[in-house]
């Protein structure tokens, strides 16, 4: 019994003398190419091109990270790019649905179809970039954060 708890010290032992000659080989000298400083800037840099690429871009509009508010004329269309999200805040819209669907009303967990009106102050998801949207009956405000694009 005491030469098996022997070989287990040893073995024990063994690893641990291991384990630390790994973990400090791994590690550089700050400033080293294995531990390298790096500026603000080019941090910012980085950041602002990570951003950039996780924004997207549609063929079909702008996109962008805030919601911004679009007057659409009665008579007008906002065709809207997949991930839109829209609240119609004055006015009186139809929705436009495709044949895979209509617009997710998140507010009140429903599928808005076609000639639908769009409800005001609840927040509608286009979920794909298939010519969904809404037409607006009246002179409408909207607030949309993503890609669209409006046409008559």
């Amino acid at each position: 019994m005491r030469r098996f708890t022997n070989i287990i010290l040893i073995a024990l032992a063994l690893v641990l003398l291991l384990g630390y000659g790994i973990s400090r080989a791994n590690i550089g000298e700050p400033g080293s190419a294995e531990d390298p400083l790096v500026t603000k800037s080019y941090v910012d840099k980085v950041v602002a091109e990570l951003k950039g690429s996780l924004g997207g871009s549609s063929p079909i509009g702008q996109q962008t990270g805030s919601f911004e508010v679009v007057n659409l004329n009665k008579g007008e269309r906002l065709i809207a790019g997949k991930g839109t999200e829209i609240i119609l805040r004055s006015g009186k819209a139809v929705v436009v649905d495709s044949e895979l669907g209509g617009i997710a009303d998140v507010t009140n967990g429903k599928d808005l179809k076609k000639d639908e009106i769009a409800p005001q102050n609840h927040l509608l998801i286009v979920p794909r970039d298939d010519g969904r949207g809404l037409i607006a009956q009246t002179d409408v405000v909207l607030v949309v954060r993503g890609s669209f694009k409006v046409t008559r």
